[in-house]
């Protein structure tokens, strides 16, 4: 489980250091892709994978399913991280997300994500009344 937040810098090459707290889960390597919000999903191996099966198990004939597979899978990068745990962020992937420089690494649940640090203050700021405010249960028995 990746939690937390975090702010790490893109270098001039594009690689941003993982956070220490999660390397031990990413050593193994990475698959970076697309997100929703116009952030980056960073998955370890194994759990894109099993993410991603539910996918292929869509019909051909699910116009949604080959939409989503295509951007997905064409986005999708595999990395592993070197020795200091740093990732090479894909120029596309960068530029998809608005990543210059500044970063925030956010732990969430069964993946990492990478925002640009302005977007996920906006978006931070904006979901936190919702968060506050949710008054039905998210998740089934859970609240």
């Amino acid at each position: 489980m990746f939690l937390g937040t975090h702010q790490p810098r893109l270098d001039d090459k594009g690689r941003l250091i993982l956070p220490a707290k999660f390397r031990d889960q990413l050593v193994e390597g990475v698959v970076i892709t697309k997100g929703q919000e116009r952030c980056l999903y960073v998955w370890p191996r194994a759990e894109f994978e099993r993410w991603t099966a539910g996918l292929a198990e869509a019909p051909i004939t699910a116009k949604n399913a080959r939409d989503f597979g295509r951007v997905l899978f064409a986005s999708a990068s595999d990395e592993v991280p070197d020795k200091q745990g740093r990732i090479t962020v894909p120029g596309p992937l960068r530029e998809y997300a608005g990543l210059d420089r500044d970063c925030v690494v956010i732990g969430a649940n069964t993946r990492v994500e990478i925002w640009d640090s302005s977007a996920w203050d906006t978006y931070l700021a904006d979901q936190e009344q919702a968060f506050s405010d949710v008054a039905e249960e998210v998740l089934p028995g859970s609240v």
